[in-house]
């Protein structure tokens, strides 16, 4: 799911920022470099640890608190399953009035939920659209 996504994100134009690391994040980024996409992840240590799509590596030295990071510099967060470290990011993104689309991720109040990457992508374009996200 989070490679298609990538994929996805990548063929509209959208650059992926993400944490950079392996995982869901390393399997989204995957599927955005190997689609010709742009790849920024703002790590939570040094650039070597970046999973090896990442084409931006920002070395942050900050652990989670990058999030806030990622976040920000985000226009909209499309949120995979994941652990508190993405609850944290959702949680940022509904503060700081940014769309929250989640994709098989935490419910809560405030996000739109999608059933899978395609339906992610078309309440991205939008929320672009409308100037939500």
């Amino acid at each position: 799911m989070a490679e298609e996504l990538g994929r996805l994100l990548a063929a509209e134009g959208h650059t992926l920022i993400c944490g950079g690391l392996g995982g869901v994040m390393e399997a989204a980024c995957k599927g955005a470099a190997e689609s010709g996409g742009t790849v920024v992840g703002i790590l939570p240590g040094d650039r070597k640890d970046a999973n090896p799509y990442v084409g931006i590596s920002v070395a942050t030295g900050m652990s989670h608190a990058r999030n806030a990071i990622i976040v920000r510099s985000s226009d909209a967060v499309i949120a995979l399953p994941g652990e508190y470290g993405t609850l944290s990011e959702i949680a940022l993104a509904l503060k700081m009035n940014k769309a929250v689309i989640s994709l098989g991720s935490w419910d809560i109040a405030g996000t739109l939920r999608a059933k899978d990457p395609r339906e992610a992508i078309r309440l991205l374009s939008r929320q672009l659209r409308l100037g939500i996200a």
